[in-house]
């Protein structure tokens, strides 16, 4: 039980930092004295060492132990998060931000230690309450971000993650007990490299996109090196007796499936996590907004973070009467259903907060599912690099929304050089025709895990 409290905080303490800082960029920005390009680097940095390192860093925990890699990751998160803390300037603050999406390790590794630690009757509960835990920090990070600035500044957002992880990393250090079992063989460390050289020349030019033109040289440059060492890595990794992620294991019918559903709901996640609370802030002289403060819009998202948590804690039981294929098959109906309304619907308060309610069951119900999954689809000794993939393609996906929904907003600029309401309109349209394709492949989810 202990153990259990212990690795729920660990998710919740990557988890919070994730959003923490995307409802202020702005105050961060004037405290700063950053330029928007500059600023916008605290995002994409963070992405990008969360994306390489992820599944790197679930694997090394598969071969050398899992409690040692979480005691690590936990470290570098800590020190990330003092290091933005403590910038003197936007330079620094980049270097904390790339050193706290480097601690995104500790989620993968805390998946595997339930499954190493935890009764097997019992792991479908066990890994769905943690999921439930994990979707849940992001929505308190959005709520928490405005009333933390205003009561003790915008330093706040990373001084919280140093103490509740630091309080945490002393706890785990006490409670996780050594790995009972490890992947043997070594690692190819060209493979590792490889993964990292792929997916920065695939998440970087998502990310700048819009302020470079996705037309330009370096787009398609960067895209075109990215697919290229992409089939490099998988020709690597498909010839290697020990490889860092096992090819053959993302085909599998309960892997890939949900790893592409993963990918297309992160869309609308991380459409919504970006673009909305600007949206609710802005003045209802736009045309749409209410123009709430940072702190009334974190609560105008408080029934995604509470229906998020709820939906993933029932997520076992009610999948072990109807099966995975029944849970993804509601999970990405409602996040279509709740994208539909926000596009269409969105003059009235309580109808964002009905959308955000069901985008909150969609989104715990959906990761809580893909955990169990996945765990029960994988060898034990590769359970954290195949979590830490699912959790990597989550966030390509919301690189790929991003990059959708933001190039539509701007696209369709008023006169006053605001977004629209009906660029919002149709960038949440877009993201819920991506959920479309979602609900097909739940379809083809098979209800036996081992299938």
């Amino acid at each position: 039980m202990v153990l259990a409290v212990v690795l729920a905080v660990v998710f919740f303490s990557f988890s919070l930092p994730q959003s923490l800082v995307n409802p202020v960029l702005p105050q961060l920005q004037a405290e700063l004295g950053a330029t928007q390009s500059m600023i916008t680097w605290l995002m994409t940095a963070y992405l990008l060492a969360a994306s390489i390192l992820t599944p790197i860093v679930g694997r090394l925990g598969d071969r050398y132990g899992k409690d040692r890699l979480l005691r690590f990751a936990l470290g570098v998160l800590i020190v990330g998060s003092l290091v933005a803390a403590t910038a003197a300037g936007v330079g620094q603050m980049i270097v904390g931000r790339v050193l706290q999406g480097a601690g995104a390790g500790v989620l993968p590794l805390a998946f595997a230690i339930v499954r190493d630690e935890t009764p097997p009757r019992r792991v479908a509960v066990a890994i769905s309450a943690t999921a439930a835990v994990s979707a849940a920090g992001g929505g308190v990070g959005l709520v928490l971000a405005g009333p933390l600035v205003v009561a003790f500044g915008v330093r706040s957002l990373f001084w919280l993650p140093a103490i509740l992880t630091a309080i945490v990393g002393v706890a785990a250090w006490i409670v996780v007990p050594p790995s009972p079992s490890r992947q043997e063989g070594s690692i190819n460390w060209f493979a590792p490299l490889l993964l990292a050289a792929w997916l920065v020349g695939l998440l970087l030019p998502l990310a700048q996109g819009a302020r470079w033109g996705w037309a330009s040289p370096q787009v398609i440059g960067l895209l075109a090196v990215a697919v290229v060492l992409a089939a490099a890595w998988v020709r690597l990794e498909n010839r290697s007796a020990s490889p860092l992620i096992d090819p053959r294991l993302m085909r599998r019918r309960p892997v890939w499936t949900v790893n592409a559903i993963a990918l297309l709901m992160g869309v609308g996640l991380f459409s919504v996590f970006t673009f909305l609370p600007a949206f609710l802030q802005a003045s209802p002289t736009a045309g749409y907004g209410f123009g709430a403060s940072a702190s009334e819009a974190g609560l105008l998202l408080l029934p995604m973070t509470v229906t998020m948590f709820g939906s993933g804690l029932a997520a076992a039981p009610l999948g072990a009467r109807i099966g995975a294929r029944g849970m993804f098959a509601g999970a990405t109906l409602l996040n279509v259903a709740a994208l539909t309304m926000l596009a269409v619907l969105h003059d009235h308060r309580w109808q964002v907060l009905f959308a955000m309610a069901l985008l909150g069951a969609a989104f715990g119900t959906a990761f809580a599912t893909m955990s169990t999954v996945i765990v029960g689809a994988v060898p034990a000794q590769q359970t954290g690099a195949a979590n830490g993939v699912n959790t990597n393609i989550r966030t390509i996906g919301g690189s790929l929304g991003s990059a959708l929904v933001g190039g539509i907003i701007t696209a369709q600029m008023s006169s006053a050089g605001q977004p629209s309401e009906s660029g919002y309109r149709w960038g949440y349209l877009a993201a819920a025709a991506v959920g479309v394709v979602a609900v097909g492949i739940s379809l083809l989810v098979p209800n036996r895990v081992r299938d």
